[in-house]
């Protein structure tokens, strides 16, 4: 046999109603909040005892509910909503800047690991090119003298460049009628200059 179906009707009795009213109570107040947070609802409930006491749950107030549910044009309830509408768009606008400076962290992270992968790259070719020359292998050796032959050709065309420049001054001055006799060679007679190079420990 299935369960009897109880059958609904007014409690008789003052302290039976009294009873069934406090387990009753806090039963719908229980699945009331439990509504609330299973669905994110707002709730309000306000509940008299046989005795006239009132009885009242809310969330997140019932004075809250009760405002933005009240009447149109109820200035409370305007008040109200205007202020969560604003409270939204506040939220909004802080996760978005929240947002963004996350992704600016992220990228000067990636941008410093850049910085910090060249910065070992070049104390590492600053390193090579000082190290004794009894160090290094055939390959870097190699290496080494092509780098040097590079910079030497470099060196001697910087030269070139600056003792044409300098010849091309000196006539502009002949021919402007300039009687000065000429000053000492700098390099001290010599056309070629001596180049040290040397790292510093």
């Amino acid at each position: 046999m299935g369960r009897k179906k109880t059958q609904i009707k007014a409690i008789q009795g003052a302290e039976a109603r009294q009873a069934s009213f406090s387990k009753r109570r806090s039963g719908i107040f229980k699945k009331a909040s439990e509504l609330c947070t299973l669905c994110a609802v707002e709730t309000a409930l306000v509940i008299f005892s046989p005795g006239g006491k009132p009885y009242s749950f809310g969330h997140p107030s019932v004075d809250a509910v009760m405002n933005r549910f009240g009447l149109p044009g109820n200035p409370a309830a305007d008040t109200i909503r205007e202020a969560e509408a604003n409270q939204e768009r506040v939220i909004r606008e802080l996760n978005k800047n929240y947002s963004d400076l996350v992704d600016q962290l992220d990228a000067e992270k990636k941008r410093g690991k850049k910085l910090e992968q060249l910065m070992k790259e070049n104390m590492g070719r600053s390193n090579w090119f000082c190290t004794p020359s009894d160090e290094l292998s055939h390959n870097e050796l190699k290496v080494r003298q092509s780098a040097m032959e590079n910079l030497h050709g470099d060196l001697m065309k910087e030269m070139k460049r600056r003792v044409a420049q300098t010849s091309a001054s000196s006539a502009a001055v002949n021919s402007a009628g300039a009687t000065d006799p000429p000053g000492p060679d700098p390099t001290g007679g010599n056309s070629s200059f001596d180049l040290n190079l040397s790292c510093s420990e």
